[in-house]
């Protein structure tokens, strides 16, 4: 019996509502093993990798740790094939396939996609190799489309003063299923604080108005220590304080979030 991996990947929320569920490949995998009569010796899986990172996963290798311990241990446990759903969960780039590629072909490793079970990264037989990069192609459109289309979605937010998305202001808390930022109470007042001290003693360098907020009690995202940093980031917003909202181009005096200013 050919002891094989499985892996799977799901880097966006859109990619679960395609049925790319962590789940849904972990089920598929395991019959297709099943079926083929193949022993499933692991299953990898790098779960949320490129929403946080704009795509930084499609570029590299760098941050997925269940593909690099995949691609680690295959030597050591006799791996002949990696099944995954599609070449997608693998790679978009043609420089990750490159990466990724040559590593398994180092260990006499081929790829089992299910989705096409005449794939090999081995084929030479050039219907095969124009076949398998339509396909590729079309993932890679896909994700543009997709792309596309959030952002979209984003700039008619924005045009109506909403919060299009990126990190969440200190200050604000965003809340699942709300469209709308809330205010973080005691973020707020720090806030507040910041630009009180601003005005009342401009001559405090920001570390010395860090350290004033620090000793009052207030701290920064996730309870750490108050810094110039943040100091610096609040009063580069104090428009988006004040009810202000800017998305690339699109500016508007009327944010839908409520205003600390």
């Amino acid at each position: 019996m050919e002891r094989v991996y499985g892996y799977i990947r799901v880097s966006t929320e859109g990619q679960v509502k395609q049925g790319y569920s962590l789940d849904d490949q972990i089920e598929q995998v395991t019959n297709y093993c099943k079926d083929n009569g193949y022993e499933l010796v692991n299953i990898f899986k790098d779960e949320g990798i490129s929403g946080a990172k704009g795509d930084a996963d499609e570029m590299s290798i760098e941050g997925r740790d269940g593909l690099m311990d995949m691609l680690g241990s295959i030597k050591d446990n006799n791996i002949k094939y990696v099944v995954v759903l599609t070449t997608s969960r693998l790679w978009r780039s043609d420089l990750v396939r490159f990466i990724i590629q040559r590593e398994l072909k180092r260990n006499n490793v081929d790829v089992k996609a299910i989705d096409r079970p005449s794939y090999s990264i081995y084929s030479v037989n050039p219907s095969d190799i124009l076949i398998n990069g339509m396909f590729e192609l079309l993932d890679e459109y896909e994700r543009l489309e997709i792309a596309l289309k959030m952002k979209r979605g984003r700039v008619q937010k924005a045009k109506g003063g909403g919060y299009s998305g990126g990190g969440v202001p200190y200050g604000y808390k965003a809340i699942r299923g709300s469209k709308v930022l809330s205010i973080e109470d005691k973020e707020a007042e720090a806030v507040r604080r910041v630009f009180e001290l601003r005005y009342y003693c401009p001559w405090l360098t920001l570390a010395e108005i860090a350290e004033s907020l620090d000793l009052e009690g207030y701290t920064g995202k996730q309870g750490k220590k108050f810094n110039p940093m943040l100091v610096k980031r609040i009063l580069d917003k104090e428009k988006f304080y004040k009810g202000y909202y800017k998305y690339g181009d699109i500016e508007t005096n009327d944010g839908e979030h409520e205003a600390i200013l």
